[in-house]
């Protein structure tokens, strides 16, 4: 028969073991953090067995919030891999019972000069007592029933990593923006994407100048393939823009219309977005406007410095 009570039960206990440890977040907490402020070099996170699971997630979470951190198997590093440890990282030692073998790793933590930050279930253990800082992670009981698997003893260093690395986010002034700069292919990424990261500039960035002929405007529309081009004045500023449908309107007056320059075509005071937009508001602008191209301009006076298109914004996936 299967026990949903136990089940429930697990959650509870894991749960509580979690809330016992926000009192636990006092100076020494303080102090791991502060140490990994200071930190010029890598986190490192150590442990063995379970432990070690948590460390690679706490490892991946530090590293996508800006503080590079890799995972060191303390059996690997002591059989060639203790030279990962540099005098500039802090090492994070995991280890329940603090008597596992990371105690190995001691020697070579002090030898080069590299802080130790302990996570221990018995903060006198001898991994403890040896750490610049110790974090009591300690539980009362674990999920298993028969007290043994490891359950909510590696949840509660699990959610003690997460204090470590959101605290320190915060601490170093880290923006949305960054960590989509470190998730570029996640759909955060895609939600903070800049215009800049999109806009046609430099060779590929249509453009005429006032007095160019309408010849020579076409012919740079059809070689940049974007629909339209922006109008510079003598000094470079954005005068205004010309597009297909201008030439189609264009098409249809008498005359040699060839012979105008692209002042006389032109559209004034065009619709622009800055460089760091996002890209999602440029989107929203496209499609209230009911237009397939912004100018991306800056300074003042505005000098266009690259071109979104519709398309561009649709291979985002954002539509």
């Amino acid at each position: 028969m299967i026990n949903l009570a136990l089940a429930r039960k697990v959650l509870e206990t894991e749960a509580a073991a979690i809330l016992a440890l926000a009192p636990r977040i006092d100076e020494r907490f303080e102090r791991a953090i502060t140490l990994l402020l200071l930190c010029r070099g890598r986190v490192i996170l150590t442990g063995m067995g379970k432990s070690g699971i948590i460390c690679r997630k706490i490892a991946a979470t530090l590293t996508s919030t800006g503080t590079p951190s890799f995972f060191l198997h303390p059996a690997e590093a002591i059989h060639g891999d203790l030279g990962a440890i540099q005098g500039d990282d802090v090492v994070i030692a995991l280890s329940s019972s603090g008597e596992t073998e990371v105690l190995r790793l001691l020697e070579t933590i002090r030898r080069v000069g590299a802080k130790l930050i302990a996570m221990t279930g018995v903060v006198t253990s001898t991994l403890g007592e040896a750490a610049d800082v110790t974090l009591d992670c300690s539980i009362s009981e674990e999920a298993c029933p028969l007290n043994l698997a490891p359950t909510a003893s590696t949840t509660a260093a699990l959610a003690m990593g997460d204090a470590l690395a959101m605290t320190l986010l915060v601490a170093k002034g880290f923006r949305p923006e960054d960590f989509a700069n470190l998730h570029p292919g996640g759909k955060l990424g895609k939600q903070f994407m800049r215009v800049e990261t999109l806009m046609h500039a430099g060779k590929d960035l249509p453009q005429v100048e006032a007095h160019t002929t309408m010849r020579d405007v076409i012919y740079e529309m059809s070689r940049k393939g974007l629909g339209m081009t922006c109008v510079a004045g003598n000094e470079g500023e954005l005068l205004g823009i010309i597009t297909d449908g201008d030439l189609r309107r264009l098409m249809g007056r008498a005359g040699d219309t060839l012979t105008l320059t692209a002042a006389d075509v032109m559209t004034g005071d065009p619709a622009t977005v800055e460089p760091r937009m996002l890209a999602a508001q440029a989107l929203n602008i496209l499609e209230q406007r009911k237009i397939t191209s912004l100018v991306v301009a800056e300074g003042n006076p505005k000098r266009a410095v690259g071109v979104v298109h519709l398309h561009d914004l649709w291979r985002t996936e954002l539509v």
